[in-house]
């Protein structure tokens, strides 16, 4: 479900900026309005959700639901080309179906939970590799998609997509009900670490965001490469992600979420220092290294230690986690504009700063948690 979900995101997502200003015609100033627009939505329903799910058994309904409004949206979209419509459908259907991302988090820890299952992180961190693997595979089917038939036939194969998933939930997953009971760390404790380890998720995904966005501006302007070696440094760095994410989530098992996501912070750290200071784009590539290896802790790990941290939530810390993602991407944006004045370089002196400043909140917040937390982690 999860690996189709991901690859109606990745086929969809890389060209929407294109679609609205082309096939919409719509003006720059409402293409940026409908981009902010559409994340804050689905962190707005996801949370609501996220919240309600943790009281009821009702996750595997809600996924149907998400699923099916995900069909709905991208089945519309494939026709309607009137801007406030699609407004309109990307801040209802389209923001629901966002939910499907944090609540199968939450269902995969429930049903290993149920089952006495130790390894919720190993699980999340595959969860996590299936999305790197759409996105590995999403954007070029896209673009053989948009030459053989235009974006009707993108929008509509993102719909069969969302379709699937809706199937595999059906047929497939039962319903699981919320634990009867977990003894909760202090509250004022808890909430302290739930939100410095929140707020270093997204200055961190941030980082992410900025080197993804200034990486054919920065070996363009900066290093003279060819723009086409950006999608193949970008696309090594989500090949090496895969591997890497199950080596961290087997590491899971034997060592604490904080401490591998703190070693994920360090690395990002010397990531953006290091490319930051390149002469060359081979540097740049021989570093995605490093790069993986901080997506895979950070990202890969960073749901299951919030999890970890909100022991009998985990709807509401996978949401909470997730949220982080939208809030990094709005961070992103004037940083982008700042280089883009300064030179791209300082993107990634920004982007280190940030990784630093993600370091420092989870180096300074060590979870202790309670002995239900871990033995249902």
């Amino acid at each position: 479900m999860f690996l189709f979900v991901g690859l109606s995101v990745a086929v969809v997502g890389p060209f929407l900026a294109l679609f609205l200003s082309t096939e919409v015609r719509a003006a720059p100033a409402l293409v940026g309005a409908f981009l902010v627009a559409g994340p804050l939505a689905s962190m707005v329903s996801s949370s609501i959700l996220g919240r309600l799910s943790d009281r009821r058994p009702l996750r595997r309904r809600l996924l149907l639901t998400a699923a099916l409004a995900g069909c709905a949206g991208m089945t519309a979209t494939a026709f309607i080309r009137e801007y406030w419509i699609l407004l309109a459908l990307t801040t209802t259907l389209t923001a629901l179906s966002g939910s499907l991302f944090p609540q199968s988090f939450a269902y995969a820890r429930e049903v290993l939970a149920q089952r006495g299952s130790t390894r919720a992180a190993m699980a999340t961190s595959t969860l996590r590799m299936m999305f790197s693997i759409a996105w590995v595979a999403g954007p070029p089917i896209a673009a053989l998609l948009l030459q053989a038939g235009g974006f009707r036939v993108l929008y509509l194969t993102a719909a069969a997509m969302y379709a699937i998933a809706a199937a595999v939930v059906l047929l497939c997953l039962d319903e699981v009900s919320p634990p009867a009971h977990v003894e909760r760390p202090p509250a004022r404790r808890a909430g302290a670490v739930v939100w410095c380890t929140l707020a270093a998720i997204a200055v961190m995904q941030a980082a992410g965001t900025l080197n993804v966005q200034a990486m054919s501006l920065y070996l363009g302007h900066v290093l003279h490469a060819e723009v086409r070696e950006a999608g193949l440094i970008l696309g090594l760095c989500a090949a090496l992600e895969i591997p890497l994410m199950l080596g961290f989530g087997a590491l899971s098992a034997r060592y604490p979420l904080h401490r591998l996501i703190v070693v994920g912070a360090a690395l990002g750290v010397a990531y953006y220092a290091l490319v930051s200071l390149a002469t060359h784009s081979w540097q740049v590539a021989a570093l995605q290294v490093l790069n993986a290896s901080f997506i895979a802790a950070v990202h890969g790990l960073g749901i299951s230690y919030v999890q970890e941290l909100l022991p009998g939530e985990p709807g509401r810390a996978a949401t909470l986690a997730a949220n982080a993602f939208p809030v990094a991407a709005l961070l992103s944006g004037p940083l982008l504009g700042l280089s883009a004045q300064l030179g791209y370089r300082y993107a990634y002196v920004c982007a280190a700063g940030l990784c630093l400043l993600g370091f420092l909140l989870l180096a300074g917040t060590a979870q202790r948690p309670t002995t239900n937390a871990r033995a249902t982690s």
